[in-house]
């Protein structure tokens, strides 16, 4: 298994460089006069592009974590009170005393 995990590694790596290789071209980004020009190579902006939406997404796994532990919390605190109304409903358990059938 981990040395399927070392050639998964590796192509990826191989990938990316190549892919780094094959698109150097400088692209001019440019927003209006707010952003002075600044020029980046094109496999640099979609690698941006990449991580900013890594980023973007597991910021948004994070909240929804959260909720939902927000969620399960609330539950469980929803499922003791019903068990306690269940305890306190229930008809305590008759103990016949005194019962002549029963003794030899």
């Amino acid at each position: 298994m981990k040395v399927v995990y070392i050639v998964l590694v590796l192509l990826f790596v191989l990938l990316v460089v190549t892919f780094s290789l094959q698109n150097q071209t400088d692209v001019v980004i440019q927003y209006y006069d707010l952003i002075p020009k600044v020029s980046i190579a094109t496999y640099m902006i979609i690698f941006l592009s990449f991580l900013v939406g890594v980023i973007f997404t597991g910021f948004l796994g994070v909240i929804e974590r959260f909720q939902l532990n927000r969620t399960i919390t609330r539950l469980n605190k929803q499922i003791r009170e019903l068990r306690r109304e269940i305890r306190a409903s229930e008809a305590p358990p008759v103990i016949e005393e005194g019962n002549p059938e029963s003794k030899p």
